[in-house]
């Protein structure tokens, strides 16, 4: 019989997962250095749609360590650490690695896959009004570990459905798979309709959406807990 041993001799950050306190030092580093120069960050390492000018390959990732302000960050930072904490000594700190970096890459599939069917419809319409949404799109990127924070966050709920989490605001208390439910369908309407314009609703879903198929697949398999970890 295996246990999971914590070492509680540290401080504070000793006790924090390894891939998870990187992955928010790694961005709050890079937050920093985007307060100092954000033109040259913003314009290189941002996620700009592939027909872009601005559009480099390595976009694809780095847009995850990209945030566009002070409270962007910091509600990604704290839901990381709120979620990933857990999932990461579940699941084990390279299969938490693994998953991160594919849910950031499917939220950024998805968000390219509706930014495409938008350029498609301005395409087709000869109005002036289209030819400034297309030069717009091309020339906005895609910020944030959202997408893969929002994965990690399905992930948490499907290991523990059942646990209570209180939103803030409103002050409502619901259980995890309800409230990624609920989450999930806010951001399907926000998406559609366009409310809160500037928001990546569709990044946010594909990370949920393939955070849950990666939990489904490696459950089903029987590999999806650490073997260092007693359930």
């Amino acid at each position: 019989m295996s246990y999971y041993y914590q070492d509680n001799s540290g401080g504070f950050l000793s006790r924090i997962p390894k891939v998870t306190k990187n992955l928010i030092l790694v961005n709050v580093v890079v937050f920093l250095a985007t307060i100092i120069n954000e033109n040259f960050m913003i314009g290189t390492f941002g996620l700009f749609y592939p027909t872009s000018p601005y559009f480099r390959w390595w976009q694809v990732v780095t847009h995850m360590f990209m945030h566009g302000g002070f409270w962007h960050i910091l509600f990604n930072m704290y839901t990381l650490f709120i979620f990933g904490v857990v999932v990461e000594r579940i699941i084990g700190s390279k299969k938490f690695l693994l998953f991160y970096f594919i849910c950031g890459l499917g939220a950024a599939a998805l968000q390219m896959g509706t930014q495409y069917i938008e350029m498609q419809a301005f395409l087709n319409s000869d109005s002036k009004l289209a030819l400034e949404s297309v030069i717009a799109l091309k020339s906005t990127p895609t910020v944030g570990a959202s997408g893969a924070i929002y994965g990690v966050l399905i992930g948490y709920a499907m290991l523990f459905p059942q646990s209570k989490l209180t939103l803030i605001f409103p002050p409502v208390t619901l259980s995890a798979k309800w409230m990624v439910i609920i989450f999930a369908v806010i951001e399907l309407f926000t998406g559609v309709v366009g409310f809160a314009d500037g928001v990546a609703h569709f990044a946010h879903l594909g990370g949920m959406l393939i955070g849950w198929i990666m939990i489904k697949v490696w459950r089903k398999r029987g590999v999806l807990f650490d073997q260092d970890t007693l359930i």
